[in-house]
């Protein structure tokens, strides 16, 4: 199929399916006029590839795991993709650590605001001054 076809199967744009072979992520054969063709197996592999995006991988990390599927009785492929992984587990525990450290601070602010305002509404309001 072509890339238009495989867009309209999976919902990706072309601009993306490009990006994608230029990842790496992606293969198509190419006719005699250049154009792109992709086997109906390309399907599968661009929802694996949206489902890995949507996991907040990169395209680097997802370079990586994509070995394991193509090559699945390869130890040093499946430990490859373990360590990878595991390694963006990591770091996704470091970035929420991150975020609840931020609202923690934020709702320090928050606290401090309001007994600002509660002061601000229970005071009298000054006399304004005649001109």
């Amino acid at each position: 199929m072509r890339i238009g076809e495989l867009s309209k199967r999976t919902g990706v744009s072309s601009r993306s399916l490009r990006y994608y072979e230029e990842q790496g992520l992606l293969t198509s054969s190419r006719s005699e006029a250049g154009q792109r063709h992709y086997s109906d197996a390309a399907v599968q592999r661009v929802s694996l590839i949206r489902q890995l995006f949507d996991a907040g991988m990169s395209s680097r990390v997802i370079a990586t795991v994509l070995p394991c599927v193509d090559i699945p009785g390869d130890l040093g492929v499946a430990e490859e993709t373990f360590t990878a992984m595991t390694r963006e587990r990591d770091r996704i525990d470091a970035d929420i650590a991150h975020l609840i450290e931020t609202r923690a601070a934020l709702d320090v602010l928050i606290a401090a605001n309001s007994r600002h305002r509660a002061k601000l509404s229970a005071a009298p309001e000054p006399a304004t001054r005649s001109a």
